[in-house]
């Protein structure tokens, strides 16, 4: 749920900066985002705009981030898992408890969904069949 009084613009740009900063610095993930991103300036006002948008509800953030992700060769889990990490190690930096609660759960059900559309965008037909299975599963319970 969204939340105005949940933290402030500049508790946001704190977020998206600091952590922002331990990507470019980290060694798997650096390298990733430093050969697709030319302009820091622009990725990191538009992570503000999302984390606003996520967090606040302001409705600033435009864009289709799946796509993009989707298009990416050679990504795994541990790399989702390494990206959850660093975004966990920068929140639990920060005073606001209820704004490091709401960000992390989101920031799991992001690295989950652009996971999932990866995987989907390579094997549909894999993802579906196993889906279906856990699906045939639930229901024989």
């Amino acid at each position: 749920m969204f939340n105005p009084d949940l933290c402030t613009e500049d508790e946001i740009r704190h977020l998206v900066h600091a952590f922002y900063a331990k990507v470019r610095d980290d060694a798997l993930l650096g390298p990733i985002f430093a050969a697709r991103i030319t302009d820091w300036d622009h990725h990191l006002g538009k992570m503000v705009d999302f984390w606003s948008s996520t967090l606040r509800g302001t409705a600033r953030y435009r864009g289709t981030p799946m796509p993009k992700h989707a298009a990416l060769p050679g990504l795994e889990p541990a790399l989702f898992q390494r990206w959850l990490a660093l975004f966990r190690e920068t929140t639990a930096e920060m005073d606001n408890a209820a704004m490091r609660e709401r960000a992390d759960e989101l920031a799991e059900r992001i690295a989950e969904s652009l996971w999932f559309g990866y995987q989907m965008a390579r094997d549909p037909d894999r993802i579906a069949a196993k889906l279906e299975a856990r699906a045939a599963h639930a229901q024989a319970r």
